[in-house]
Parts: C-alpha cells; sequence; structure tokens
C-alpha cells in the first residue's frame, strides 16, 4: 500500500491533483444535499477541504498557493466578463437607487466590523475573515489574502487566522441573509410596487397604433422620431390593406396602423404622438408573426460573424440595403429595443423582419452559424486575464496610507473583466463565450480556490470553534450577516415604499448570497429577485474586494 500513500500523502504534482481533485469532487456531491430547503452548493468543497486539512493532509505550499492564486483569478475574470455589460447599464436603466441601498448594506456592515474590532481583542486579520465569512464574499478574501502577504514579514502566520474567520463564520453567513428575509417578509407587502420596480425602461414592449394626430400627418418616419426624445422601433405599417418593411422616408398617414417596438414606460408618450393604441395584446408568446402576411416573416438571426462585434445597428443600413427590419435584440437572457445607436455583441439573437430573400442575405450578413460561437475565444481570455493582473499589480498612493493600494489578484482581474464585458465589443474585441462555458471557468476556478483555502485553514479550525473565541467569531460573524439586511431592508420596505420582490433581491446581490436568492425565488412570483440581483452584484462585489484591502492597509499600520 505505499503507492497508496505515496499518491495521498507524499507531496508531488500528482498527488497535489490527486488531493484537489477528490476535495472538489466530494464538496460537489455533499453540496446538492439540502437542508430545509437550502444547501450550501459549492461552498462545501471549502468545508471539506478544512476536514481534509483537519486530518493532515496536505500538498506541497508553493503548489497550494498557485492552485488558490490561479483559481481565483479564474473565477472574478470570468465573473466580470459576465456582469460586465449590466454593470454599466444597471446605472442608466433605474438601478442607481437599488445600487446606493445596497452600498448602504455594504457600508453599514464595514462600520460595524470596524465596532467590533475597536472593542473587542480580536485580531484585524482575523475580524477581516470574520466580515468575509460573514458577507459570504470569496474574492473578498483572495484580496485580503493578497494584501496580507504585502504587510506581513512572516505571511504564513497571518493567513491561517485570516481564512480560519472565514471558515467559522461562513455557515451562519449564508443561513443568516435567509433568517434576515423571513423577518423582512413580515413587513413587506407585495402588492407594494416599488419605483424601481415600475421602471419598464428596460423591458421592451409591442404596441400597435393607429395615426389619428393631425400633427404627424404626412410626415416620414425620421420627422416623426424627431418630435419626441423617446425611441422607438416601426416595424410594420398597414398602408392600402398591404403590411409593408418601413425605412426613415417612409409617408405615415392618416388612419394607417403601425405596430411599434418601444420600451413599456414610453408606450403612454407614443399614444400621444400617434394618436390611439390599438388594444391588439402583440406581446403573447404564441403570435404566429409570419401569419400576419404572407409576403414578410420574422426570423431570429445569431450574429456570430465577427466583423459585426461593435458595430452599431445603424452602420448596418440594413433597411436601405435590405429593405428589413432588426425589431428586438436578445442578449444574456434580456430583450433589448434596437435602436440605431445600439453596439451589436457576437450571441445576439436578432429578430428580423422582411421579405424571404432579404432574409437570407441578411442571414449571411450576420453569420448565423452556432457552430462558431461553441468555440471560446480563448485568446481574449488568456490576453484578459494578462491585463487583469498587470493592472491589479499598479500601486495606488492614497494620501494618509503609507503602502500604496494594489487591486492585486482578485481586483485586477474582475475590474478588467467588467471592462472587456461592456466595452469589448465596441473596439471589436470578441470577449463573448456561451454561458456553459462561462459557468465551466467560474465553476473551475472558484472550486480551486475554496478546495486550498480550506486545506490550508483546516488544521486548526477545530480546536479554534470548540473554544470561547471561537463561539464569539460565530456570534459577531452572525450580527454582521443579519443586522445590515434587516437595517436596509425596513428603510426600503417602509421609507421608501419598495416591495420585498425587489428588496429581497437586492439584498442578496449586496451580500453575494446566491444560496439565499435560491430562497428568495421560491418565494415570490416573477424573477424581480434575480434582476435587482444582478442589477447590484457587480458594484457590491468590486467595493468589497476594494474594501477588504483599505481596512488591512490602513489599521494595520
Amino acid at each position: 500500500m505505499e503507492w497508496f500513500n505515496d499518491l495521498f500523502l507524499s507531496h508531488s504534482v500528482i498527488q497535489a491533483v490527486v488531493v484537489l481533485s477528490t476535495i472538489i469532487a466530494l464538496g460537489l456531491s455533499l453540496g446538492k444535499i439540502k437542508i430545509f430547503g437550502v444547501s450550501l452548493g459549492i461552498t462545501f468543497v471549502f468545508f471539506v477541504g478544512i476536514l481534509a486539512g483537519h486530518f493532515d493532509f496536505s500538498i506541497n505550499p508553493q503548489m497550494l498557493q498557485y492552485a488558490e492564486s490561479l483559481g481565483l483569478i479564474l473565477f472574478v475574470y470570468a465573473l466580470g466578463l459576465q456582469v460586465g455589460p449590466s454593470f454599466i447599464a444597471s446605472f442608466l436603466k433605474g438601478g442607481f437607487k437599488l445600487n446606493m441601498l445596497a452600498m448602504a448594506v455594504v457600508v453599514i456592515g464595514t462600520a460595524m466590523m470596524l465596532g467590533f474590532y475597536f472593542f473587542t481583542d480580536i485580531s484585524l486579520p482575523e475580524m477581516t475573515g470574520i466580515f468575509c465569512g460573514a458577507i459570504t464574499n470569496t474574492p473578498a478574501l483572495g484580496a485580503a489574502q493578497q494584501t496580507l502577504k504585502q504587510l506581513a514579514t512572516d505571511s504564513a502566520l497571518s493567513q491561517p487566522d485570516l481564512a480560519l474567520g472565514c471558515a467559522v463564520t461562513y455557515p451562519l453567513g449564508v443561513v443568516g441573509v435567509i433568517l434576515g428575509l423571513i423577518i423582512l417578509k413580515k413587513f413587506g407587502d407585495n402588492k407594494t410596487v416599488s419605483n424601481f420596480a415600475n421602471n419598464k425602461s428596460s423591458k421592451t414592449y409591442i404596441a400597435g397604433f393607429q395615426i389619428i394626430n393631425p400633427a404627424i400627418y404626412n410626415k416620414t418616419i425620421k420627422e416623426v422620431a424627431s418630435l419626441i426624445p423617446n425611441k422607438f422601433v416601426i416595424s410594420r405599417v398597414w398602408q392600402d390593406g398591404k403590411v409593408i418593411i418601413p425605412n426613415s422616408a417612409t409617408v405615415l398617414s392618416q388612419g394607417e396602423r403601425i405596430l411599434v417596438i418601444a420600451t413599456e414606460g414610453d408606450i403612454r408618450s407614443l399614444t400621444a404622438l400617434f394618436g390611439e393604441q390599438v388594444r391588439d395584446d402583440w406581446n403573447k408568446e404564441d403570435i404566429d408573426w409570419n401569419a400576419i402576411d404572407s409576403q414578410l416573416i420574422s426570423q431570429r438571426i445569431l450574429v456570430t460573424q465577427s466583423e459585426i462585434n461593435g458595430k452599431k445597428i445603424s452602420q448596418l443600413r440594413l433597411r436601405n440595403k435590405f429593405g428589413v427590419n432588426i425589431t428586438r435584440v436578445f442578449r444574456s437572457g434580456m430583450t433589448l429595443l434596437a435602436s440605431p445607436e445600439l453596439t451589436l455583441q457576437l450571441g445576439d439573437r436578432l429578430t428580423v423582419v422582411g421579405e424571404k430573400d432579404s432574409i437570407l442575405q441578411v442571414e449571411k450578413l450576420l453569420g448565423n452559424t452556432v457552430k462558431r460561437l461553441n468555440e471560446p475565444n480563448l485568446v481574449a481570455i488568456f490576453i484578459g486575464i494578462t491585463l487583469g493582473l498587470v493592472f491589479g499589480s499598479i500601486p495606488f498612493t492614497i494620501p494618509g496610507i503609507s503602502l500604496p493600494v494594489k487591486l492585486g489578484l482578485a481586483g485586477g482581474p474582475i475590474v478588467v473583466g467588467i471592462l472587456m464585458g461592456a466595452f469589448g465589443p465596441r473596439f471589436h474585441i470578441v470577449t463573448y463565450t456561451t454561458q456553459s462555458a462561462n459557468l465551466m471557468l467560474r465553476g473551475v476556478g472558484i472550486s480551486m480556490y475554496l478546495a486550498c483555502l480550506g486545506l490550508d485553514a483546516g488544521t486548526h479550525f477545530f480546536e479554534t470553534v470548540f473554544r470561547t473565541q471561537g463561539l464569539l467569531w460565530i456570534a459577531i460573524g452572525f450580527v454582521l450577516t443579519v443586522a445590515p439586511v434587516i437595517i436596509v431592508g425596513i428603510y426600503a420596505l417602509k421609507i421608501n415604499k419598495m416591495d420585498f420582490s425587489t428588496v429581497s433581491g437586492m439584498l442578496c446581490g449586496s451580500m453575494a448570497n446566491p444560496m439565499a436568492l435560491n430562497y428568495a425565488n421560491t418565494t415570490v412570483d416573477g424573477d424581480q429577485p434575480s434582476v435587482s440581483y444582478a442589477t447590484v452584484y457587480p458594484l457590491c462585489m468590486f467595493m468589497r474586494v476594494i474594501i477588504a484591502q483599505l481596512i488591512l492597509l490602513i489599521f494595520m499600520n
């Protein structure tokens, strides 16, 4: 059995891979177990790693550090790449108030953590670890670890304190948000509609109108569009009993019917512009668009040509060249209004209306070849990671702090990932990855990171938990989880009169807690919790990473 001992106990490359793979496999399997409807999911890898470390399993320290760092880099970069487009758009689409409320959760929790640090004998690395566990934020923990390596003369002594604090408080960090939501549900009223929920600017809507406003008789669509600031697309016009695809030079006449795609919040303004809304429901899922007119068809076309990436719809001139209209753009589960200024990306699905022969020509132009998107652009991924590490290594001097601040392995890649996801297509950089590829990259990264983190912290975990100091850590972590959630939640529900579904998603996003989001989604109808979660998650994640470093840099100097 000597070979078996060598495989699991003797430090080598093979032993490191076997140990980490075993920890990850067991953790992912156990993470599927639900207790009272709640599971820890991928976080269970962390606790299996702790258990392995407790039973004296270990790998070469350098390999441990490499695997931990690589896993964190892959996770945060893929995360930034995914949320990049929504990160910028969230501030422009009614998410400012939600982000400010989510930031209040961050600020209150940080202030409470510093209060506990000043009024207890817990060291700052330990308190930072407690805080990262309470807010279930592993990228923040990674950023704090990198900062400690800058500050500590003997980083090997400092790291376990931080990781132990996170390990001890993480389980109640997951459960604490759910308990907070249960309490807040007593205060909330699902019939109350928040300003954010009422803001339908990002939701496309199809409406029919009859032109009875004399002010626009015999005017071209271009002239009519200049009368109001609202954006809209006229996809069909009924003229003389026929359906035509209009362009900017099409003249609108009295009594004609038109089909308009706009944002739901603009329908009232468009009704005043055109004269009368036709009461037909054009938003049902079972509409046969091809049955409206025998000559016109509606088809979804997938953008797969790299030359189209980063171009605006107006640059394609599809109306003038082919006589077709792009009415909607589907991107990452969202439906976007096909305005002329919208920048297209690889992977977008365009709803195109026109004659069959014209549609075929547009299809050739845009690509519509699914196979091309199944091959991820690895060049852009590794270039992005490299740029992220370079950016994370740049020192930023802050007045009053002796050491410069660096975004590090966690902050640099997530910032560059967000920027690449948001602005890459505008510079014709192909950043598209399929959702499954992105999830795979994130899953492998966070699994490696959590396995290494748990293995490193496991040696002293149980002796820390089963002592008075460990119980104090758990109590502080629970307060840091629940108190900010309840304070901001009550304010949002009672003072701002927001609905519970929106508030619950916002709170889960501010605490980076997808497990609590799963609970929220099961308690309310609709997808509003997921929408508000995605709106606040990027900013809160970024700020947590920065704050974790600033606290150590400011108070350990």
